[in-house]
């Protein structure tokens, strides 16, 4: 599943649509369940529902972490969703959900393919990579997406498939390219949030976001 972006909504769009089975089935969530929509503290409550969760560390849960840890609130962060996780929680931190963001991991490997939030650096093995290039690495993402639009179909790396979030797609569905699963769909802004099979490749996909919150006003991008 890629970017949540506090749209509980449409978490649950997408786990009904796939009839996901909470006790049974595995949901590797790519990051970034915070900041954005006004249901951070709703869309966590959801996830800690699913007994075989996989949750990864993205930029935006980490800044989260750290106002729930030090009470550091950033300006960068309260300008880019944080004001609306601030009043989810009532300015009052979740010591259940701090502990659970704490516990979120830099990145995860099943079989041969890498499941990080934002990229890393290909020539270095990963497990040598500082968290903040996994969480705010970019230039993966934007290769391949420049693959796609070149028509170029070369592997970027050495795993049989990455996925990606953090990098906003202009598409309501879930983009391969050259090795790489873009999950970002713009759930955290005026896209849909997108979940796939990633046996089967059955992708499910949520309404656009802000047909689910009506009552709430234009606000700045996450």
């Amino acid at each position: 599943m890629g970017d949540i972006h506090g749209a509980h909504r449409a978490l649950v769009q997408c786990l009904e649509r796939a009839h996901f089975n909470y006790a049974t089935d595995r949901l590797i969530v790519l990051g970034d369940v915070c900041d954005g929509w006004p249901e951070t503290r709703q869309a966590i409550d959801e996830l800690l529902k699913i007994k075989h969760l996989i949750y990864l560390m993205g930029n935006h849960d980490y800044w989260v972490l750290e106002w729930m840890t030090r009470n550091d609130r950033k300006e960068i962060w309260t300008m880019q969703g944080g004001a609306a996780t601030l009043l989810s929680y009532d300015n009052r931190p979740d010591a259940r959900h701090r502990q659970f963001l704490s516990e979120a991991l830099p990145y995860y490997i099943l079989d041969n393919s890498l499941f990080v939030h934002g990229g890393f650096d290909v020539h270095r093995p990963i497990a040598e990579q500082p968290p903040e290039v996994l969480i705010w690495h970019r230039d993966l993402a934007r290769q391949a997406l420049e693959c796609y639009f070149k028509g170029i179909d070369t592997k970027l790396h050495e795993y049989d498939a990455v996925y990606l979030g953090h990098t906003p797609i202009p598409f309501n569905k879930p983009l391969y390219s050259c090795g790489v699963w873009l999950m970002d769909t713009g759930a955290g802004w005026e896209g849909v949030l997108s979940m796939m099979n990633i046996e089967t490749g059955e992708v499910f996909t949520s309404d656009a976001v802000p047909s689910l919150y009506p009552e709430v006003p234009g606000r700045a991008r996450t």
